[in-house]
């Protein structure tokens, strides 16, 4: 079995211009590209996905911005079963009609985006965002680390950041994007403290000395077991950041340790939608 956790259905329109200004040279010059629902399920079919946790972005200052009709209507027009995520930032006033939408809809998760956002996760005003979550059930998955954008604020997109979340609502289950990157290894420490805390893979082994780090200190941390499979499709489609991971396990330095081929498997394959407690959208 493998589920992606962390794939991106949003168009170009929805960056406003924040990825023309600030993303599109660091990242080849290339506008981004347009997904469809049918390229979804040519990516997915090839590298044999099962399930696809989908979403777009929410960052209102940046002008960033995927509604949550355009997530459900492209989630049912997938062959590939799915499971979709809303985008929200919580410092609109409306965040609540945006999340009881989402809920209406059947999403099961947010994506929540903090360095783009410029919110603090730590702020007090956002605690009865975190407990609606917990009632209703929902995955808080949260864009961790670096960005291009010279607007980003990198000191609300450190991992410690959710180990503070965690402590306040330790029942909320939290997903840290591309295990914090660069911060891996602050991510693997806050992944060994708190029981609902996880972090998805995506975008790691597009660098793959931090992703030798941060896949030993896993092993090191014991924290292997709290790490799940994400593409980040279309910056990588999951063939390719499957191939990425195999790869990683490949390296060797003299006696130093090294990343097991039985770490990466676990990862690929792991039963994502039990640890996380999302419903199967095949049953």
């Amino acid at each position: 079995m493998i589920i992606d956790v962390h794939s991106h259905c949003h168009q170009p329109e929805h960056w406003g211009h924040e990825h023309e200004d600030h993303w599109q040279g660091a990242y080849g010059g290339e506008p981004y590209p347009v997904v469809t629902p049918e390229s979804y399920d040519q990516v997915m079919q090839a590298a044999g996905v099962d399930v696809a946790v989908v979403f777009g972005l929410a960052a209102s200052r940046a002008g960033v911005r995927t509604p949550n009709a355009y997530v459900a209507d492209f989630v049912a027009r997938m062959a590939t079963p799915a499971i979709p995520f809303c985008a929200i930032d919580p410092l609109d006033t409306d965040w609540r009609d945006q999340l009881d939408e989402a809920i209406e809809l059947g999403f099961q998760g947010v994506k929540l985006y903090p360095v783009l956002s410029l919110f603090d996760p730590l702020a007090p005003e956002f605690d009865e965002f975190y407990t609606t979550l917990v009632r209703h059930q929902m995955v808080a998955l949260w864009h961790m680390g670096a960005t291009p954008s010279p607007i980003g604020q990198l000191a609300v997109s450190q991992p410690l950041m959710i180990d503070e979340v965690a402590r306040r609502h330790p029942d909320l289950t939290q997903v840290m994007a591309h295990m914090g990157h660069p911060w891996q290894r602050d991510a693997n420490v806050v992944l060994r403290k708190n029981r609902r805390v996880f972090a998805d893979v995506s975008g790691v082994p597009s660098r793959p000395m931090d992703a030798f780090f941060a896949l030993v200190g896993a092993q090191e941390w014991r924290t292997v077991d709290k790490l799940v499979f994400g593409s980040d499709y279309p910056l990588w489609d999951p063939v390719e950041a499957i191939n990425n991971l195999r790869n990683v396990a490949q390296f060797r330095a003299g006696n130093l340790p090294f990343v097991a081929e039985e770490t990466i498997e676990q990862i690929i394959h792991c039963d994502a939608l039990t640890m996380l407690e999302l419903t199967d959208p095949r049953s």
